[in-house]
């Protein structure tokens, strides 16, 4: 049985995200380090709409400059593949959705917001099914996870999309297309550890 699977697109400016090392990061992997964020993942759409799960992420430590330039310049000359086999060399921390025992999380970019807000964006390769390897599903096209967390000034929270695919758009723009319908809701996020922030 055949099913049609919608996309969603989330635009980020490499600018913004990605590509310049802010002054602050040294006082930003200070205060993330070490920390651990939990709370709860709610799915709007895909194939478990309206189910919610735990989620935690453990950061050992912050992606700094020099990865993130490694991570810009490998998908401007070698696209996914080879932000992929980048990725692969690098890990900030874990990502657990629901019960098991995770994965690594890859990249942990920080972003300070302003206002005391900072966000938090998390780039990882996903555990692929058997039946998605052995069968060559479409899903496989969409290697990463990836999940965005804004916790301080204001409420905690953000998005998670289980399974993503990464592209460069216009020479200067990472785009995130989600294989599902529309990306999970990251709620009632809490900070333990070396950050004071939430």
């Amino acid at each position: 049985m055949s099913r049609k699977i919608g996309l969603a697109t989330v635009v980020l400016l490499a600018v913004a995200v990605w590509g310049i090392p802010l002054p602050t990061a040294a006082a930003q992997t200070d205060a993330y380090s070490g920390a651990t964020i939990t709370g709860t993942v709610y799915f709007v759409g895909g194939p478990r709409p309206g189910r919610s799960l735990p989620f935690r992420l453990i950061i050992e430590h912050t992606t700094g400059p020099d990865e993130i330039n490694q991570l810009n310049s490998a998908l401007q000359s070698g696209g996914q593949d080879q932000l992929m086999r980048t990725l692969e060399g690098m890990k900030a921390g874990r990502i657990e959705i629901g019960t098991g025992v995770g994965v690594p999380a890859n990249a942990i970019i920080v972003t300070n917001e302003g206002e005391g807000r900072t966000k938090l964006t998390i780039l990882y390769q996903r555990n692929m099914r058997f039946a998605e390897l052995r069968y060559g599903t479409r899903s496989t096209s969409y290697p990463f996870g990836y999940a965005e967390v804004y916790i301080g000034g204001g409420d905690n929270q953000g998005m998670l999309i289980p399974a993503a695919k990464v592209r460069l758009r216009d020479g200067n723009t990472w785009e995130v297309e989600d294989f599902g319908v529309f990306p999970a809701r990251l709620m009632g996020l809490r900070v333990r550890g070396r950050s004071s922030v939430g």
